[in-house]
Order: C-alpha cells, then sequence, then structure tokens
C-alpha cells in the first residue's frame, strides 16, 4: 500500500502507545515519518528502527510540544531533514483522571500545557510552514460525550482542541490544507490502562457496541485515511473512533 507515498509527516508523542501505532502505519503506506518524543528517546528510536527494518523512511526528533521554542526547533529540524512537511498529527497529550475537588493547580496546568498549548503551538507553526495541499489531525476523545467523573479537566482540554481545529480550518484552508480531529474511546495503551482495575476496564469496554476496548491500530487506520489525498473533502471535522461507544 502506497497512498501516502512521498509523503512527509510528523507525528507528536510517537514513541509509544497509539501514536508509535500511527508512525509504523503511516510508513507502511508510504509516507516519510517524524517520530517526535519528549523523554523516551531509546522508545522513539525502536519505533524508527522498526520502520527502517520494513523498509520505511523515519527519524526521531525531541522536543516537548508545550514549549514553543522547542516545537520551532522540531519544525526546523524536520525540514533541513526531508525538506517539508505536507501533514502534521497531533497525538502528544496526557491524561491525568481525578474529581474536581482534588485536581490541583498543577494537574490543571499541566494537562493545558500538553494537550491544548501544545496543540497551538505545533499548529501556529503549521499555519506557514506545513506545506500547501497538507493535512493537520488533531486528537480529541470520545469521552467528551458522556459524562464520567474525575475526566473534567481532561475533557476541558479536548474541547479546546476540537474548538481550535474548527477555527484553523478557515484559516488555513486557502493554502489546501484541511484540519480534522479524531475522538478515539478507551484504547488498550498505556495512557488509558494505567491505575485501572480489570472490572473498569472491562465496565467501559460493554460500552462499545463490540464489548471491548480499542486497539492502536483502530485509531492508526483513521488517521492514515485522514493524512491520505482520498479525503482531503473531509474538513472541521471531529471524527469517532470508539466502536459505537458514544
Amino acid at each position: 500500500m502506497s497512498t501516502l507515498k512521498d509523503k512527509i509527516i510528523l507525528v507528536t508523542g510517537s514513541s509509544r502507545g497509539i501514536g508509535a501505532e500511527i508512525a509504523r502505519q503511516l510508513a507502511a503506506a508510504g509516507a516519510k515519518v517524524i517520530v517526535n518524543y519528549a523523554g523516551g528517546k531509546d522508545a522513539a528510536q525502536q519505533v524508527v528502527n522498526g520502520i527502517k527494518q520494513q523498509g520505511g523512511d523515519a527519524i526521531a526528533l525531541q522536543a516537548d510540544v508545550s514549549k514553543s521554542n522547542e516545537v520551532k526547533a522540531l519544525f526546523d529540524a524536520a525540514i533541513a531533514h526531508y525538506g517539508r512537511i505536507d501533514v502534521l498529527v497531533n497525538n502528544a497529550g496526557i491524561m491525568i483522571t481525578k474529581l474536581i475537588k482534588d485536581t490541583s493547580d498543577e494537574d490543571f496546568s499541566r494537562q493545558f500545557d500538553i494537550n491544548v498549548r501544545g496543540t497551538f503551538n505545533t499548529m501556529r507553526e503549521a499555519a506557514t510552514r506545513l506545506a500547501n495541499n497538507g493535512s493537520v489531525i488533531n486528537f480529541s476523545t470520545s469521552v467528551n460525550r458522556i459524562m464520567l467523573p474525575a475526566y473534567a479537566t481532561y475533557v476541558a482540554t479536548k474541547a479546546a482542541v476540537e474548538q481550535l481545529t474548527r477555527v484553523f480550518s478557515k484559516e488555513v484552508g486557502a493554502r489546501g490544507i484541511n484540519v480534522n480531529s479524531v475522538s478515539p474511546g478507551p484504547t488498550d495503551t498505556e495512557l488509558f490502562t494505567n491505575g485501572k482495575s480489570e472490572e473498569l476496564i472491562a465496565r467501559l469496554a460493554s460500552l462499545s457496541a463490540f464489548n471491548r476496548i480499542g486497539e492502536p491500530h483502530d485509531i492508526a487506520r483513521v488517521v492514515v485515511f485522514l493524512a491520505s489525498d482520498d479525503a482531503k473533502w473531509i474538513n472541521a471535522q471531529n471524527i469517532g473512533v470508539n466502536g459505537g461507544m458514544a
């Protein structure tokens, strides 16, 4: 499959979990991939090595997306290596689950810094530095569609991402860039399963029409499609990828 042949794609937070699977599937579809990581250098390099072993092309670049100077340097390094960036996938994010009464100032700020400011920082660079006719794919969450206690701050950050997505689509549309977001449901990653009992995971799985939680490849396949030219007429949309959970 080469639906993304010669596309240069930057995936933030792609050293593990959904991001790593996205990077692998994008490469398998013919893209050249920038695997971004904040602190997991070895894990990011393993993703790159795996892509290269399959005949793909990828590099690993460090940047904390919450810091604008590091995001600028990330774009500088990616463009210096590949000549341009065609697609931006804003996968980097964190999830802290606490009741509002138990959420500290640090918890609140950390989630907004990475989930919202991080997306904002990369889109601000993409506004002038993403190639014409490119694509931006942001990450929201299907938890926005239900009312789960302890997720309030997290869903607030993702609601902000959805609004940034919609407005940004109008700001860059003249350059042929389409901008969408995807909303995974519960997915079998360390980010989601950490701290959850088997009983809770089973209860959340039962919300899906298929009585299971998602797998990273379920999400990655949708991102591959949105990164392709076949999806160019899809714009300013939020796409639920949750097995019918919500």
